[in-house]
């Protein structure tokens, strides 16, 4: 999809004010609100917006302990791969993980209640046989920035 001006502007947009109104976002870029509509329809179909969401403020919501986990599994074939990588999808507290390339094979960020609640999800990882052989604990003290919205100048090389 080849994307103008227009599209980037609502892409920068919803990237940080994923719940402004059609009708703010068309004022906001420029456009009626009829072709504005339009192209948000041809980004989602094309796969360009994968979705909305709210920021939750978990500090406020309850206690909880963010860890990061460098991960390694012990066969590397892609059976192996495919397999860890299922048995992610099936844990709750992993809120996200990335494949890498390097020394880890995985980095899993698992959000828990706590240091013991972490330290049983781990241990049920490693009973579960999903082929994690190390892992590497890395626990978050403070946030200092967070998932923001993509630098799209830098990556589109116009910045």
């Amino acid at each position: 999809m080849q994307l103008d001006q227009r599209d980037l502007d609502i892409l920068r947009v919803l990237s940080t004010e994923g719940r402004i109104t059609k009708a703010a976002l068309a004022d906001r870029i420029g456009l009626s609100p009829t072709p504005c509509w339009d192209r948000l329809k041809k980004l989602e179909q094309a796969g360009l917006i994968e979705g909305y969401g709210a920021r939750i403020n978990l500090r406020k919501l309850a206690p909880h302990v963010t860890v990061f986990v460098a991960a390694e599994i012990a066969d590397h074939t892609a059976a192996s791969f495919r397999a860890f990588e299922a048995a992610m999808q099936r844990y709750e507290e992993v809120t996200a993980c990335w494949a890498l390339g390097g020394g880890f094979d995985y980095l899993l960020q698992i959000v828990t209640r706590d240091i013991d609640a972490y330290q049983r999800l781990i241990d049920e990882m490693l009973d579960a046989r999903i082929g994690l052989s190390r892992y590497f604990t890395y626990v978050v003290t403070k946030p200092v920035k967070g998932a923001g919205a993509p630098p799209l100048d830098i990556l589109l090389g116009q910045g």
